[in-house]
Formats: C-alpha cells, structure tokens, sequence
C-alpha cells in the first residue's frame, strides 16, 4: 500500500482520524453535527437546513450524534463528517489510500453504504474495512487474549486467538459512557437537566474527565467520602453560573461504578468483569488460562482511575479464581482501535482486502 493511508476510527462519542505511522491520532473531535435552518432560504424541508460539526452555540438544540450505540442513525452527518476529514488532510498532501474501522454491528447495508460515499462521494483511491476490536488486538502487541472495549456508546469484550476472533464468544453491553453522562446529568441537575444547556453539558464532562473513579470496594469508598467533613475536598466541588460552589455527592464521585456494578444504578446487567467471565466460559475449557491471562482494557471507560485494578480483582476473585488473570493496559488504550488500524495499514497479510476504486467500479457492474 502507499507510504501513508489515513486512518478514520469514528465511534459513537469521539472521531479519531490522522495518517499512519504517528503514535496517536492528530484529529479527535466529538462525533457530533448540527442542523441549523437557512437563514437564505427558511423553510421545513429537510433541504432547506445546514449541517455543520460540533455544537452551535447560538442554536444548542439543534445538534445530535449520528452514529448511537454503534450503529448509524444519520448518514449524512457521517458523510459530513469524514469529508471534513478528508479535506483537511488533502490540503496537507497527496491522494492517499483510506482505513475506516467498523462496528461488529455493522449491517450488510452499512457497509455498502460505506463503500457508496467513499469511492462515489469522496473519491478515495482505495478503502479497507477494519474491525474495531481487531484493530485494538493489533494495537496491544498480542495476538491471543481477550479484548474489553469500553467507549462512550457499547462495551465489548472478544476473545481472539491467533489473531482470529472466537466464534460465539463476543459480548456486547449497552453499558459504556454515556450511560455514566445521563446518570451525572439526572442527578447533578435533577428535573432540570437538559442535555442541550451547554452549562450543563460542560459540568457533566468535566465531572466525568475529572473528577470520577472506581472504587475498589463501593461499601468502604461510600463510607469513607460520607465521613469526610463539608469542604475538605476541594476537588469535590464545581461551580453553578453565579459562582456559587456546589458539592458532589459520594455516588456522583463513584459513578463509574456502574460498570461493576450496574444494578446499584437500576441498569440491566450483566457488569463488565461477568461479561468477560461468560465470554471465556464460552471457550473450548483448554484455552481459558491463555485467555485469562491475557485481558486487554481500552476505551476510554478504561482511563478512570481504579478501572484497571478493579478489573483485575473481580476477574481474579471470580469464576477462574484458581486461574491468575493479567490485565493488560497501554498508555494510550483510548486509542487503541486507531493504533492498531495504523499498524495493519501496512500489513501485507491485509493487502488482499483492500478494496480499490476501479475494483469497486467493476463490482457495480457487474
């Protein structure tokens, strides 16, 4: 393949974009789009309005996610998305080939739909489809373990093996970040909240960014935060508008226990340490300690402090109790899809899967 390929990890929360061959990503923005009507000609239709990214702070109704859950609700925000990209990059250099990571819950139709805006609406040379959790394997060096994926819309977890994913033995969890916003966003700010009042929005993230963790024991965390005199904590205090400063409670601070333990949060189960635990239970019984021995956290859910540790002990005090569980973490494990797609960019073992323009031009056809 070519010297650089532009590597695109769009998720439900966050895009990562940026070429091959960096250590991280050089574009991260929210996947997020706004409509706004047009002021030239205002109207109802659906043509007659203006998309744009991010959030409009004049108009913080108005924008939505298009992609929830992993699976693509709005395709023209998506289009709108990656051409963004795509003319960013192209200021910058030459025509280049393109990796997009997908979604294990891709439909046939998506991906088709995929291929559409790439090579009639965007003009790429060529395109690869990459498997998200694949790409994370990739990026941890390994090639056997088992890979736990916890972004902003779906928690995964996937045993591989040589490489190859574990037929039957994926788990999928609607249980991942933006639970964790909603739950901040009800309790900080009760029959108020609003998930379009941009004060709101910015209490909630930098709550989540800044000031959240895991427990090792819910129990003695609650009680030891409960014991603590009204402002011994600076860090556990934020702002309202008028300046007036507000106390966080324990449960708020301790939010992310809710991956552990998501009943405590009225959320169905089950929590990620059992998600793992029926993944590889649902492995040939030979092949447990290898996969035990080999988890790998990432996502952004896996940077709270604590999640890691916590990880490692339910896993170890659980079902293989008499089997040693290893946790494997990478400093930059929030981009760990996006480092693995830019190692297999160059791979020739992938070469045979990349689609180019003129083959997919024949397909059509065909």
């Amino acid at each position: 393949m070519a010297a650089r390929t532009l590597i695109i990890d769009h998720g439900s929360g966050f895009l990562k974009a940026g070429l091959s061959g960096w250590n991280e990503p050089q574009m991260i923005f929210p996947s997020i789009v706004n409509y706004v009507p047009c002021r030239e000609n205002p109207g109802p239709s659906h043509a007659q309005r203006r998309v744009s990214l991010g959030i409009d702070i004049c108009h913080p109704d108005t924008y939505s996610y298009p992609i929830e859950r992993g699976r693509v609700l709005n395709w023209e925000g998506v289009q709108h998305i990656w051409s963004f990209v795509l003319e960013k990059h192209r200021q910058e250099c030459e025509d280049f080939p393109v990796l997009i990571t997908e979604t294990p819950r891709r439909e046939p139709a998506d991906r088709k739909k995929t291929l559409e805006i790439m090579f009639e609406l965007l003009d790429v040379p060529s395109l690869l489809l990459a498997d998200q959790l694949e790409m994370s394997l990739y990026a941890s060096g390994l090639l056997t373990g088992v890979v736990v994926d916890s972004g902003y819309g779906l928690t995964r977890v996937q045993p591989f093996h040589l490489g190859r994913p574990l037929p039957g033995s994926g788990r999928t969890l609607e249980l991942a970040g933006q639970d964790l916003s909603a739950y901040l966003f009800q309790s900080l700010f009760k029959e108020g909240h609003n998930r379009h009042d941009l004060f709101q929005l910015e209490t909630v993230a930098s709550t989540q960014m800044g000031k959240c963790y895991v427990p090792q024991n819910l129990g003695e965390a609650l009680d030891f935060r409960q014991s603590l005199p009204s402002g011994a904590d600076e860090s556990n205090t934020y702002q309202l508008p008028d300046g007036t400063p507000v106390e966080l409670t324990p449960m708020q601070r301790l939010g992310p226990e809710m991956f552990f333990s998501p009943q405590v949060f009225d959320l169905p189960g089950p929590s990620i340490p059992q998600a793992v635990v029926e993944s590889i239970a649902s492995c040939e019984a030979s092949r447990h300690h290898l996969l035990l021995s080999h988890v790998m956290a990432c996502g952004g859910n896996s940077l709270y402090p604590g999640f890691t540790k916590r990880l490692y002990k339910e896993l170890t005090s659980g079902h293989f109790s008499s089997t040693k569980a290893t946790v494997w973490v990478g400093g930059n494990r929030n981009f760990s899809v996006w480092l693995g797609a830019s190692v297999v960019a160059h791979l020739s073992t992938y070469r045979s899967e990349w689609m180019t323009r003129e083959e997919y031009v024949e397909g059509m056809r065909l």
